[in-house]
Parts: structure tokens; C-alpha cells; sequence
């Protein structure tokens, strides 16, 4: 008697794009390095420092990036740091939080946008919100982490739910909320625990991440385009 083949066996976790795991884990391991160094178990004496050496050449300083562009003198040194600046956290909390929203809108946007467009919007969006925060004059304190890539992954979230509501006959205005309610809650933790201008680099990386998705995700902008035209208005 032929009895049937057995069923395939699913994965109880849910498989990341490739190209999620490669922005993940070199931030999990910079992490792990930075936090073994502070408590001794490697490194030495010198090791104590090696998250600040790391944050002072790969950090975003706002009045050296303000300094370098008035003299015109945009190296690459100066360049990289808008690329490598997410891989950078302040403690071990800092990088758990931003890891964990990396790997959950790195899931949504991954399985939907291309590995390069999908690696286009984070970088893009952390650099075009790096930008943004360290031209502000008021601005003095350095940026690092992976959050405004991952605000410019929201967006490109943002912009999948706004295209898929085209036509349907819901407000488009209905996608915005989870950016609002991350704001609500930012907001929130600013006024009970302090915080600085963070929010500026997240916001501009949001923005920068929702406008790129016209041409990096399936389709571009033709696509959305036709969404959009199939609302009755």
C-alpha cells in the first residue's frame, strides 16, 4: 500500500532575507565585541575603549560634518560615516531595540523589494536622515545606531499599505499610523526620561525611505501610479 509522502516540516521562525542578515549581524557582532571589551573579558585595558574609538572615526559628528562642508572638503572619510554610523550603538540596549525593529520591518519590506532595493532604501534613508540632523546648527551631539535606517524602512512599509489602499476606497492616510504612533511614543520618552534631536534624523529617514520606494520597490512608480488610479475619487 503506497502511503503518502509526509508533509514538509515548517520552520517555526520565519525566514529573513538574506540580505537583512547581512546588516544584522555585523551590528551584533560590533555589539558583542564593544560590550565583552567593557567587562574585561577581552581586550585588556585598551579594549574599555574601544566603543568610544570606534564612535569618534565612524560616528556622525554634526559640527565636523558642518566644518568639512563649508571648506568643500567632503572625503570619503567623511563620506563613510553616513554609511557606517548604523552599525554603531551607545550600549547594549541601544542595539537590541534597533535590531529587533530591523529584523521585523527587514521582514515586511525584504519579502516584497529586491535584496539591492531593499538595501538602497535602508542606507539611503540612514544617509539622507544623517544629513539632515547633522545640518541642523543647534545639533552638537553625534548620531549613531541603526534606527533612522530602520525609520526609512517604515517607510517603505508605509508606502506598500498606502499603495495597497489605493483603489479600496480607505483613507491612504490610514498608513500613516504606525509612523504616528511611533512619534506619539518617541514623544512620550522624550518628555519623561529627556532625549535629544534623534527624532530629527528618524523623521527625515521616514520621508526619505516612503520617497525612494517609488523607484525601488516592484514596479516603481508605474505601479504605484496605477494603484492609485483605480480610486475613484
Amino acid at each position: 500500500m503506497h502511503r503518502p509522502d509526509p508533509a514538509p516540516m515548517e520552520s517555526p521562525i520565519n525566514p529573513l532575507p538574506w540580505v537583512i542578515w547581512v546588516m544584522v549581524l555585523p551590528m551584533a557582532a560590533l555589539e558583542a565585541i564593544f560590550s565583552a571589551a567593557e567587562a574585561g573579558l577581552v581586550g585588556g585595558a585598551q579594549g574599555v575603549g574601544w566603543r568610544v574609538a570606534a564612535l569618534e572615526n565612524y560616528a556622525v559628528w554634526p559640527a565636523y560634518w558642518r566644518q568639512e562642508w563649508q571648506a568643500g572638503n567632503l572625503d570619503l572619510e567623511l563620506l563613510g560615516r553616513f554609511v557606517t554610523y548604523p552599525f554603531l550603538h551607545i550600549n547594549p540596549t541601544h542595539a537590541i531595540f534597533a535590531v529587533v525593529i530591523l529584523l521585523a520591518m527587514g521582514k515586511f519590506v525584504g519579502d516584497v523589494f529586491r535584496p539591492a532595493s531593499t538595501a538602497l532604501v535602508y542606507f539611503a534613508s540612514a544617509a539622507v536622515g544623517a544629513v539632515v540632523y547633522a545640518s541642523v546648527p543647534a545639533i552638537e551631539a553625534p548620531l549613531m545606531g541603526a534606527y533612522p535606517g530602520d525609520y526609512g524602512l517604515i517607510g517603505a512599509f508605509t508606502f506598500m499599505i498606502w499603495v495597497r489602499l489605493a483603489g479600496t476606497g480607505i483613507n491612504q492616510l490610514r498608513a500613516f499610523t504606525m509612523i504616528g504612533f511611533l512619534l506619539a511614543v518617541q514623544l512620550l520618552f522624550g518628555l519623561l526620561f529627556g532625549g535629544g534631536y534623534e527624532w530629527v534624523a528618524d523623521i527625515s529617514a521616514f520621508v526619505a525611505g516612503f520617497l525612494l520606494s517609488f523607484i525601488a520597490s516592484p514596479g516603481g512608480f508605474a505601479r504605484a501610479l496605477a494603484r492609485v488610479r483605480q480610486r475613484d475619487f
